[in-house]
């Protein structure tokens, strides 16, 4: 299919230009206008206007963009909350009292029999920050249990602690992104944006370089697609940053001026010579020169890492050497320069930052540091005494659940882990165990179809609230459409649950209260809003963080003049290359690496139900070269039966040279890929292995199996 930034034929005209607002789906949240509905159509239809002031998108939408308003008005639509009589018995409508009521009584009785950390709550990176802050705050406050984390730890975890551990901060982009089409040379390792996000690609006017084991739609652009096995992009780094070194690409002065911990790095690479790595990685010593003297040798040059690199048993080291090329290049805190993360999720960076995550406070405050959580205990009107400490982190919780010692209870919001966890088909057992599951959100997800009870809430365009998106860009998405009837907010959500655990205050339901205590919350912290107001963000189209008073400026670019350290000075880390959590063998001779496709975003709760974009792309498939298909007598259509030591899925095979001949790709918006992948952690981030596992790839000779349809599973509904 085209990448098209155009929208699809037919478009109605708009009565007017609309409400501004922000795409509900990635991280480069796409300036747009909602207009129409029943008070200005005769049929209640909505229109999309891409909106021209925001910088990340100026203009330009992807086909979920273009297509999102119809997830206001799917059929599917949840607008009554949903409860079970008995754990096998069918979800059945029931009032808000009802189900509230019903949620508190449950969670006070676990709570009494086996501790406050007996509830834990899950949360998801596509919360506005109004959500994700008060989440945090609901968890430690309301419920004071330590058992929070949120699906953001499956996304960017691992390049958040190389970031702050090399800066001193971490924020997606330290620079504006339309900074990025001022560098002469841009670096994408592990990102595929023609795909996960297209917009982005307006600011690729670069000589680009792609790493990548797949040939990509990004990686066709690329002037040098360098194409590692997977697993192996830290070992590529090492050799890049030993080939920077001996062949006079440092830029020592920069190293001196700016940076500590260089000698122990050159030293740390100095095997690492390019021979050795193309051992490994199987990229040829000519491109990988070829990459270095094109970095090298740039005026302006961008390091960028997305996903490909970051979700690995050692992903924070695997960043860290590729922060550590950048930095010997003299590349970060240079204008056109630098060093970034290409975030995936809506509010991946605002999600972190407030307090979703086991071990945080707001403001990116760490939650044992004795004078964190004195100012959040503060704000919040507690004793800090009364703050639990860090709880476990989202892959370890959700297999926790059930278990001895384990949480008893679950609620979810803005999560679907039943598609989107590694090991999924264990992580489902471990959710069909607890005693209650609560899920929130606007459909029936393969979550929440699983639920105890499950709440009906708003959408993206049904109310107020601010994103951060990857440029650390506070943005305000307005509400466009009103709700439809009988559905809350998940503010509104909260704050009911609250009122019956006993906190009848501090829990508004209003997103601007909520914000207003967020900034406040923030002030004083690396992450800090305090200086950001929803005025100010209509009046500037986004504010930069930080922002720590209402005349300061915002910071688009942090690193000019000082790094987030104490000394001011970037930090070189040396770190080596091991061998992936499982290698192939004889029972398992295969590769599996994961992505996305360009119909459908993360776990495709949302996408699936768009009728366009599911036509585009109903199912999921199984990309293999044509050599291995011919080993296999395999053709594009037939149906593969793949394996792991985890469980095993099926689908159609699509044969093609984009992918490696030991390596076989399934994009993971369908439940059933995720029962193949790795849940081995990094030891740093606790990152899952998504990106490679071992696997046996097999006809299917019995014909498509009858649960290949995208959708819910049926069991036990009521609805």
């Amino acid at each position: 299919m085209p990448i098209s930034l155009s929208p699809p034929a037919p478009v109605m005209s708009p009565v007017h230009r609309g409400e501004a607002t922000h795409c509900p789906y990635c991280a480069l949240q796409c300036g747009m206008y909602v207009s129409g509905g029943l008070a200005e159509t005769s049929d209640g239809s909505l229109t999309i206007t891409p909106r021209e002031d925001v910088p990340a998108n100026a203009g330009a939408l992807c086909q979920k963009g273009w297509t999102a308003a119809e997830l206001l008005t799917g059929g599917d639509r949840l607008t009554t909350p949903l409860a079970r009589e008995s754990r096998s018995g069918p979800l059945v409508p029931v009032s808000w009292d009802d189900a509230l009521d019903r949620v508190a009584a449950a969670i006070g009785g676990i709570q009494a029999e086996h501790g406050r950390d007996a509830v834990a709550v899950f949360g998801g990176g596509g919360l506005t920050n109004e959500k994700a802050y008060q989440l945090g705050k609901f968890a430690r406050v309301a419920l004071r249990t330590s058992q929070i984390d949120y699906n953001g730890r499956f996304c960017m975890s691992s390049a958040a602690a190389a970031t702050g551990r090399a800066f001193g901060m971490d924020r997606g982009l330290p620079f504006p992104i339309t900074d990025i089409a001022a560098a002469d040379v841009v670096m994408m390792v592990g990102g595929n944006v023609a795909e996960t996000m297209p917009p982005f690609l307006r600011h690729l006017r670069n000589t680009l370089i792609v790493v990548d084991p797949r040939e990509t739609r990004t990686a066709r652009k690329a002037a040098l697609h360098l194409r590692p096995a997977p697993g192996t992009d830290l070992a590529l780094a090492l050799g890049l940053l030993h080939i920077a070194i001996t062949e006079g690409h440092a830029d020592q002065d920069y190293v001196d001026s700016r940076t500590t911990g260089f000698e122990a790095v050159r030293a740390s690479v100095a095997t690492w010579w390019p021979e050795r790595a193309e051992r490994i990685t199987g990229v040829p010593v000519a491109r990988m020169r070829e990459a270095v003297h094109l970095l090298g040798s740039a005026r302006t040059a961008m390091i960028l890492t997305g996903r490909g690199a970051e979700q690995h048993a050692k992903g924070v080291d695997t960043v860290t050497a590729f922060i550590n090329l950048a930095l010997a290049l003299g590349l970060p805190g240079r204008p056109g320069s630098g060093y970034g993360c290409v975030t995936g999720q809506g509010n991946g960076q605002g999600g972190r930052e407030h307090g979703q995550k086991a071990d945080q406070l707001p403001g990116y405050r760490k939650i044992d540091d004795p004078a964190a959580r004195a100012h959040v205990a503060g704000v919040w009107g507690i004793d800090p005494a009364e703050l639990p400490g860090p709880g476990r982190s989202a892959y370890e919780l959700l297999e926790a659940l059930g278990t001895p010692g384990g949480p008893r209870a679950l609620l979810v919001f803005g999560s679907n882990p039943v598609v989107s966890a590694p090991h999924a088909g264990h992580i489902t057992g471990r959710l069909a165990a607890l005693d209650l599951l609560v899920v929130s959100d606007f459909v029936l997800s393969e979550t929440a179809a699983m639920a105890d009870v499950v709440l009906p809430t708003t959408q993206w365009a049904e109310e107020h609230g601010t994103m951060t998106n990857l440029e650390g860009r506070v943005l305000l998405r307005r509400q466009a459409v009103a709700p439809p009837s009988g559905v809350r907010s998940d503010l509104a959500i909260l704050s009911g649950l609250a009122a019956r655990l006993g906190r009848d205050k501090g829990f508004s339901d209003d997103p601007g209260t909520v914000f207003d205590e967020l900034r406040r919350a923030s002030a004083g912290g690396v992450a800090d809003y305090s200086g950001i107001t929803y005025e100010r963000i209509a009046a500037e189209t986004g504010v930069f963080w930080p922002a720590p008073s209402e005349d300061h400026p915002g910071t688009p670019r942090p690193f000019l003049d000082r790094f987030a350290t104490p000394d001011g000075r970037a930090r070189f880390t040396p770190v080596d290359h091991g061998p992936v959590a499982e290698e192939v063998d004889e029972a398992y001779p295969y590769y599996l690496t994961t992505g996305r496709i360009l119909a459908h975003y993360q776990s495709g709760a949302q996408t699936r139900r768009v009728p366009a974009l599911n036509e585009a792309a109903p199912e999921t498939f199984v990309e293999l070269h044509p050599d291995l298909a011919e080993r296999l007598r395999v053709t594009s259509g037939d149906m593969l039966r793949v394996s792991s030591r985890r469980g095993a899925t099926e689908a159609a095979a699509r044969v093609g040279t984009a992918i490696r001949h030991d390596t076989v790709f399934m994009p993971f918006h369908w439940e059933g890929v995720n029962r193949l992948t790795n849940p081995a952690l990094d030891p740093v981030s606790r990152m899952p292995e998504f990106k490679v596992c071992a696997v046996r790839v097999e006809r299917c000779d019995a014909g498509p199996p009858s649960d290949r349809r995208a959708g819910v599973p049926e069991r036990g509904l009521g609805v």
